[in-house]
Formats: structure tokens, sequence, C-alpha cells
């Protein structure tokens, strides 16, 4: 396995992740319409290139030439220094098989040390499984909110977050 970190010439990879892993992910949690609606929103080519090309980190995991699963980090978000995963999603038939946690394994130090960064935050799903892969990696719930948008959709969201000097990377 070997996590790369591609460009927004390959953000298409991401979209390829986001088209297979969303309707599994999120079926029984949101609609069809909505799942189908936020990967329009957020995983077009046109958005996720400019993300690329705007400061976010895209990273990749690979193994024999396939790509299983991506993390994508914004840091100094809104100028704090701390850093917001935006994105991270393995395809359905590798969850639970420690794709998530080798791709924060990997995305932790790179920016804690590399860009003195002191803590992730990110959003979830209140209904997502994902929230119990990130109490046990030890993020923690820091607030619940919901967020308009479009089209009559919502987004019911936990804001969690997780100090990087508490990562433990023999979870």
């Amino acid at each position: 396995m070997k996590i790369e970190k591609i460009n927004s010439n390959e953000v298409f990879r991401i979209q390829k992740i986001a088209h297979v892993t969303w309707p599994t992910s999120y079926k029984g949690i949101i609609s069809e319409e909505q799942i189908n609606y936020m990967l329009e929103w957020m995983y077009n080519l046109e958005t996720l290139a400019n993300q690329a090309e705007n400061g976010h980190f895209f990273f990749i995991l690979t193994e024999k030439e396939s790509d299983l699963g991506f993390i994508s980090v914004e840091p100094n978000y809104n100028s704090q220094g701390i850093s917001k995963i935006q994105k991270i999603y393995v395809i359905p038939s590798k969850q639970g098989k420690g794709i998530g946690k080798k791709l924060l394994d990997f995305a932790i130090p790179y920016f804690r040390d590399q860009h003195n960064q002191s803590t992730f935050i990110l959003n979830v799903n209140k209904k997502n499984k994902a929230v119990n892969f990130y109490k046990k990696m030890n993020f923690v719930i820091d607030r619940e909110e919901d967020f308009e948008i479009g089209n009559g959709f919502l987004m019911e969201d936990y804001i969690m977050n997780l100090e990087l000097k508490n990562y433990n990377f023999k979870n």
C-alpha cells in the first residue's frame, strides 16, 4: 500500500471513489436524491480541481494500482492553525480493514509537523457509522450543527476535533 498526494489533474480519482462510496455510506441516512445532489455539488471535477489548486491537499491510498481511499485536508482552516478534514472515504469493500486509520496515520504527522497544525476538525453526519471510527481515533464531539445546503436539503452533523498531540498511532 502507498499513499500519494494528487494534483488537480488527478481529482477524477477522488470523484470515482466518492461515487462508489456514497450510495453505500449514506443509504438509509439521507435520501438518494440528497446523495446525488451532494455528489454533484461536492465532487464535480471543477470543484475538486479548484480545491486542489487553492490549498486543499488530496492524498489517495492505493494497493496494486487500485485506489482504495482518500483524505482531503484544508490546512490553516479559517487561519486558526487547525486543519479541517474536508473528506475521507474508503471504498465499501475495504472499510473496516484499517485503510481510514492508515490515511489518518499519514495525515496527522504531515500536517502537525510540516504545517505546524495543532488540531484536526471535521464534520460527520450524526447517523454515519464513521462517528464510531472517529471516536476510536480519539476525536471528540465538540458540537452539533445543521447546515442548509440548498434544494431543501439539510446536513445534520457533529463537529468533531482531535488535538494532534493526543493521537494514538497504536490503535
